[in-house]
């Protein structure tokens, strides 16, 4: 079955020139796609983020932006660890998944293959990757920024997946 739609954008979206303006121009700047997960078997969470930087420095530090209210921000606490993965151009269904975008039956983490890590789970198929440490949450805006210690690192050669206006991109 084939679904035609009429409409270039969602129906029910609110229109550009009223949405915050905040919210535009966080849109209209580039940000990397990544997948920040913690836990292990059924204590498992993650979630997409986008909202990200690295800081350099002795030690290296990772910033994240992390909706409150999602089963990740319930266990990144001060001590505890996760891995931050780089997400590439055929991770696009792990993307939505994590993000509360689309179903996965069996959870989130039966849409790909996870690797156990000392610092949580983290996808197969994501040579790039870190391991970090939770030093400070704090609230900031509307999310909760999540700062953890890089303790390990791991660079492969893909790049990354580029969240633009609310697109997926590959550079």
């Amino acid at each position: 079955m084939r679904v035609v739609s009429i409409q270039r954008d969602h129906p029910f979206a609110t229109p550009e020139p009223q949405r915050d303006a905040a919210r535009r121009l966080r849109a209209r700047l580039a940000a990397p796609v990544t997948l920040w997960a913690s836990g292990v078997g059924a204590g498992r969470a993650g979630l997409t983020v986008s909202s990200m930087l690295v800081a350099l420095g002795a030690p290296a530090q990772v910033l994240g932006l992390i909706d409150p209210d999602t089963d990740l921000a319930g266990v990144l606490r001060p001590g505890a660890r996760f891995t931050v993965s780089v997400l590439g151009p055929r991770q696009r269904r792990a993307v939505e998944v994590f993000a509360g975008l689309g179903p996965s039956p069996g959870g989130p983490f039966a849409v790909a293959e996870f690797l156990d890590t000392d610092w949580g789970p983290r996808p197969a198929a994501s040579a790039t990757w870190a391991g970090a440490r939770v030093v400070d949450v704090r609230p900031l805006g509307w999310s909760s920024e999540v700062a953890g210690v890089l303790e390990h690192v791991a660079v492969g050669d893909e790049d990354g997946l580029l969240h633009l206006r609310g697109t997926l991109r590959a550079p």
